[in-house]
């Protein structure tokens, strides 16, 4: 019937060639700042396989004040178990919570 217009050419040679693109290469074991930093400044970031990385939130406040509460057991081992699967101790765990609940962020 018709001709395939110049878009759609130019998506199929993309297309063609994002699937004949090589492997990412995995990330190398950096062991210090510095590593990391040399790495960076002459790695091309597009060619590594950054799957695996999660967003991290760091904590510079100082915490000024404390809470005591108390909490049934099965809930206190559930939150322990949650906050262990985030990789992070569940009193930080806790502090989120609240946090977005109440739309502070931690300064």
């Amino acid at each position: 019937c018709c001709a395939p217009s110049v878009q759609d050419l130019c998506i199929k040679k993309k297309l063609n060639i994002m699937k004949t693109k090589t492997k990412s290469k995995p990330m190398p074991s950096l062991t210090s700042d510095a590593a990391a930093e040399a790495f960076v400044d002459k790695a091309d970031l597009s060619d590594h396989d950054l799957s695996g990385f999660a967003p991290k939130r760091f904590e510079f406040a100082a915490k000024s004040a404390s809470l005591t509460m108390r909490l049934p057991d099965e809930l206190l081992q559930a939150l322990k178990a949650k906050a262990q699967s985030k990789g992070m101790p569940y009193t930080r765990y806790v502090r989120l919570l609240l946090e977005n609940d109440v739309g502070i962020q931690a300064r």
